[in-house]
């Protein structure tokens, strides 16, 4: 009896330590995001086809932050909730360590539904910005920024890109003031 008190402390002060670290995550991002003084102004797509954008991408190339430092084989697979909101769900592995890292989150529309501009949550009610400023006419690759200059990533349906595409995408990403000399190239295996 004395050991399962024990461990059910143990198990209760590990919930309370990593509750606090996520909020302590979140408040921080969101405290960043706020105060970061260069915002990305690109304009995001219109017409805009949920419907197309769901099912599984590949991420070509990330500007590296720390929730995806040290990951390869990258992908992202968007579904619906029944509530219409947006099921994201991110995985990966750690190249150190060979572990798979999965990030589940949410995201629904930041503005018109006929607009790639949406809004991505892991932490609750902490939203960051989702913003599709270019697509592939077939919905097989496309450029997204996040709300400031430090969000970027490059995806496709495939596990490559064309070189004229990246090419286009390294352009308009250099235009819109991102520096894409810092871009991470993902390593995407098999």
């Amino acid at each position: 009896m004395k050991f399962n008190l024990f461990s059910y402390k143990i198990i209760t002060m590990d919930k309370k330590k990593t509750l606090i670290t996520l909020t302590a995550v979140a408040l921080g991002s969101v405290i960043y995001n706020y105060l970061r003084p260069i915002k990305s102004n690109a304009e995001v797509i219109e017409n805009f086809d949920l419907s197309r954008y769901l099912g599984k991408w590949y991420e070509i190339a990330r500007l590296d932050f720390i929730w995806e430092k040290d990951l390869k084989n990258v992908t992202a697979d968007y579904s619906l909730n029944d509530d219409g909101s947006i099921l994201v769900k991110n995985q990966g592995v750690n190249v150190n360590t060979g572990k798979a890292k999965t990030s589940i989150g949410k995201a629904k529309y930041a503005g018109d539904v006929n607009e790639g501009k949406l809004k991505v949550s892991f932490f609750g009610p902490f939203y960051s910005g989702y913003n599709i400023v270019q697509i592939g006419e077939d919905y097989e690759d496309a450029l997204v920024f996040g709300d400031n200059l430090d969000y970027m990533w490059i995806l496709s349906r495939n596990k490559t890109i064309s070189a004229e595409k990246e090419i286009a995408y390294l352009r308009y990403a250099e235009d819109c003031g991102y520096d894409t000399s810092k871009l991470k190239w993902t390593i995407q295996e098999g």
